[in-house]
């Protein structure tokens, strides 16, 4: 079951040495998630070869320039390339307006309908409920109004033990029903319970998106235990008086974050221009969390599944 994100864009405020603006793509078994969409994003897109196709939802976190001006050029794409399926995307207010002007400028509207979901998130909110997975909107502290994201999966049904379904002749109507949590009762009149004919599913994984914002203690409550974290490191700590004037973070604040969170990964990026090597921002976080990863792009991150242990089920 795929779960992995690719970097597409690592530098914050203007392309810089190689790097270009703010871009993820979380890659699902059931569809792609993109995470802001800065300048050059459908470009970094194609070099994935992942199809916009797949791309259902776009999650914006503001209305910075270098997080959304890459949005008219894939939007403009998209419809060239004769799209139908409908697109979701999700941003603070103002987003609708800005699109409507180019588009209408443009002259010839998508073919395809865009549902545009307007919110500033003042406390942890679902946001997208799907079968396969939520995103939690949630507040980040930057210089105008910035929505933080979790997407989660949903706990998928236990698996079938394929040699109790010989040894039992379960029908193969009943199968997702005892997935779900029913027993067996046999030819016999034997009631076979649900946890001898089954093993619990892997633990669902989560992504938590925080671009842009200062330092917030208090957010690791929300983003607690997930599988991965990509959190801004515009900064080196030694800078600090930089991020605070700029509400944004440092690397080792990053890196605080994911330890108070516990999560089990960390990926750095957001890198201001004026560095030009970055393993000094990644050492410096891995002060605080050692699992920490610099967000290179066009490189991919993969959460794998875990088993699922006695406690979890």
């Amino acid at each position: 079951m795929r779960f992995e994100l690719i970097v597409l864009g690592s530098s914050a405020a203007v392309p810089a040495l190689g790097r270009h603006c703010s871009g993820q793509l979380l890659c699902l078994e059931s569809s792609n998630v993109l995470f802001d969409c800065g300048e050059a994003t459908q470009q970094q897109l194609q070099r994935t070869g992942e199809s916009p196709g797949r791309l259902d939802l776009i999650l914006i976190t503001h209305l910075h320039g270098d997080h959304y001006f890459g949005l008219p050029g894939l939007l403009t794409s998209m419809a060239l390339a004769g799209r139908k399926a409908p697109l979701v995307i999700v941003s603070p207010p103002g987003l609708r307006d800005r699109m409507a002007v180019l588009l209408e400028y443009d002259k010839y509207a998508p073919p395809f309908n865009i549902d545009f979901i307007e919110i500033h998130c003042e406390e942890p909110t679902v946001l997208i409920d799907l079968p396969a997975f939520t995103v939690t909107g949630f507040p980040l502290d930057h210089r105008i109004k910035t929505n933080g994201y979790l997407l989660r999966e949903k706990q998928r049904p236990a698996n079938i033990l394929p040699e109790k379904i010989k040894e039992f002749s379960i029908p193969y109507k009943q199968i997702p029903g005892i997935k779900a949590g029913d027993s067996f009762l046999t030819n016999d009149g034997r009631t076979i319970p649900h946890e001898e004919l089954t093993r619990p599913a892997s633990p669902p994984r989560a992504f938590a998106y925080c671009s842009d914002t200062l330092f917030k203690p208090e957010l690791a409550k929300v983003i607690r235990g997930v599988d991965l974290l990509y959190h801004e490191a515009t900064f080196l700590h030694e800078d600090l008086e930089k991020a605070l004037k700029t509400n944004h973070s440092t690397a080792l604040q990053a890196g605080e974050m994911a330890s108070l969170a516990k999560t089990k990964q960390l990926l750095i990026g957001h890198f201001s221009a004026r560095y030009h090597d970055l393993e000094p921002l990644r050492m410096e976080a891995a002060e605080k969390f050692r699992n920490t990863h610099l967000a290179r792009e066009l490189y991919h991150y993969p959460v794998a599944l875990r088993r699922a242990n006695h406690q979890e089920h």
